[in-house]
């Protein structure tokens, strides 16, 4: 799939500190984490989608951010808009502060308000960050917001930066990560049958769409 190129609107939505942060992290993350990028052609530069990661560290929201050439919103702790430096960046990231566990109607309302207006939204399906590095199972609620868009979903793997920066680091190593983007889900067949089914159906339909979506992380490769 080839990107269309952004339009006057969509870049001039990037605002200039936006820009700025993310041309900061781009320059730090390229010199001191050796990053590198793979499919990035997969993310659409117009209209809504949304990007779903394995998340193993703090890192993990900027370095998306800064890689792609237009405006990635993320969902962010409420408390990590505490921390001096990580506030910052993740303010000019323009990232959406949320509860502890980044779920209940406000988060979901969040999300689907920036989709519903063409932006593109990060989501980590796992809910929290993992703590060896590996991908872990997705909760539901990554399907309950699938199904209730139709927005394109692309699976995104970060490597290297549990490595760098896990949960048992204060400090980010300088260790290399790539980004991987895979091919865009669409979910047509679930989100029809969505459409019409029972309760308990519906649930095992958001469960299905949370594991079909991680085994795509998974097979993601630098």
């Amino acid at each position: 799939m080839k990107p269309t190129t952004p339009s006057h609107e969509e870049l001039a939505s990037r605002p200039l500190d936006y820009r700025f942060a993310a041309w900061l992290v781009r320059i730090f993350a390229r010199c001191y984490f050796r990053l590198r990028v793979v499919g990035a052609h997969h993310v659409p530069l117009v209209g809504p989608a949304v990007l779903a990661s394995n998340h193993v560290s703090y890192l993990d929201p900027p370095l998306v951010g800064c890689v792609l050439p237009r405006r990635i919103h993320s969902l962010a702790r409420k408390s990590l808009f505490d921390s001096a430096l990580l506030g910052f960046v993740i303010r000019r990231l323009q990232a959406v502060p949320v509860d502890r566990d980044g779920g209940g109607g406000a988060g979901l309302k969040a999300i689907l308000d920036r989709l519903s207006a063409g932006g593109t939204i990060l989501l980590f399906p796992e809910g929290t960050r993992s703590p060896d590095g590996e991908v872990k199972t997705a909760r539901a609620g990554i399907g309950l917001t699938v199904i209730k868009t139709d927005a394109p979903v692309i699976p995104v793997r970060i490597v290297g930066a549990y490595e760098a920066m896990g949960r048992h680091h204060r400090f980010p190593r300088p260790r290399p990560i790539t980004i991987v983007f895979g091919a865009p889900l669409t979910f047509a067949a679930l989100r029809t049958e969505a459409a019409t089914c029972d309760k308990a159906r519906l649930k095992e339909i958001y469960q299905q769409v949370a594991d079909e979506l991680m085994d795509a992380v998974r097979k993601l490769q630098p």
